[in-house]
């Protein structure tokens, strides 16, 4: 079945666009708009949470970090920003990001933020800018040290003291390190591409966080997933039977930034704007 765009996905999520406004069109061929429009009708019905799991019945909450808890692409923006104005070269933030992006599709894409020296460099190559050993290692630098959103470390303040919380990122060790240490170092365990030697969406990464909560005395069932990427973390998360919870961060911008798009659209089980939304509901939910 061919999905309604992020666009017209987004606008359904923010009550911006009615189930019968949803045309024919470059986005929406005539030929699908039936099957289209009954699976939109799907999301508009969603409300905060759906007829999932309690939040009151899960032992532990697993995260997406970078995206998620972490504002990525705020730090690549202002790394980039940085440059260009030293250089005297008007840049576009957002695309800038959709260089990045596709930049973390080709087949000699290393982990992250290492990576971003890379990156860098197809990202210089467009918009005039200088491709120097030292730019490269900035950008490195400027996502190591990328700053939480917001309403992260509040968010994971009040879930922890609720839940065991598990960090699932597709960061390295040494950048993970960092990131935690800034939300006020909540989790109970973590799992960084060093750890497991692979990246999400494989399953195999999923796998070596069940069999450490299995030690715990816990199973996958016990495990809420919560992130930002629909092709990292909310797609996958239900191929394994997950529960999961979308943060849509990008809920106020079209398309998906820097983070590579999914194949389809997974509708989840819960789905929030901000993270501090799901905090609320989990205080709500054990207050009832």
């Amino acid at each position: 079945m061919l999905l309604p765009t992020f666009g017209v996905l987004q606008s359904l999520f923010q009550g911006n666009l009615k189930v019968e406004n949803v045309k024919a069109g470059s986005e929406t061929p005539l030929s699908n708009i039936a099957k289209i429009r009954s699976y939109a009708l799907r999301i508009s019905e969603m409300t905060t949470t759906t007829d999932v799991k309690p939040l009151t019945e899960f032992g532990y909450v697993s995260f997406d970090v970078v995206g998620t808890l972490i504002d990525f692409e705020g730090a690549i923006k202002g790394g980039l920003a940085d440059i260009a104005a030293k250089e005297g070269i008007d840049l576009n933030g957002e695309a800038a990001l959709a260089v990045y992006r596709d930049a973390r599709y080709e087949p000699d894409a290393g982990l992250f933020p290492d990576d971003l020296g890379r990156c860098y460099g197809r990202i210089a190559e467009v918009f005039g800018l200088p491709d120097t050993p030292e730019y490269r290692q900035y950008m490195i630098d400027a996502v190591g040290e990328a700053e939480p959103f917001a309403d992260s470390v509040e968010a994971m303040a009040r879930l922890k003291a609720r839940y065991k919380l598990i960090a699932m990122t597709n960061a390295r060790r040494w950048a993970f390190d960092k990131y935690s240490a800034k939300l006020g170092n909540p989790f109970w365990a973590g799992f960084t591409t060093d750890d497991t030697g692979t990246e999400k969406p494989d399953r195999a990464y999923f796998q070596k966080v069940f069999a450490h909560v299995e030690r715990d005395g816990g199973c996958k069932d016990d495990i809420l997933h919560t992130a930002q990427s629909q092709y990292h973390d909310i797609g996958i998360s239900r191929a394994l039977g997950m529960t999961n919870a979308w943060i849509q961060r990008r809920h106020a911008q079209d398309g998906y930034g820097g983070t590579i798009a999914p194949k389809e659209f997974t509708v989840p089980d819960y789905h929030f704007h901000a993270l501090i939304e799901l905090a609320q509901a989990a205080d709500d939910a054990f207050s009832a």
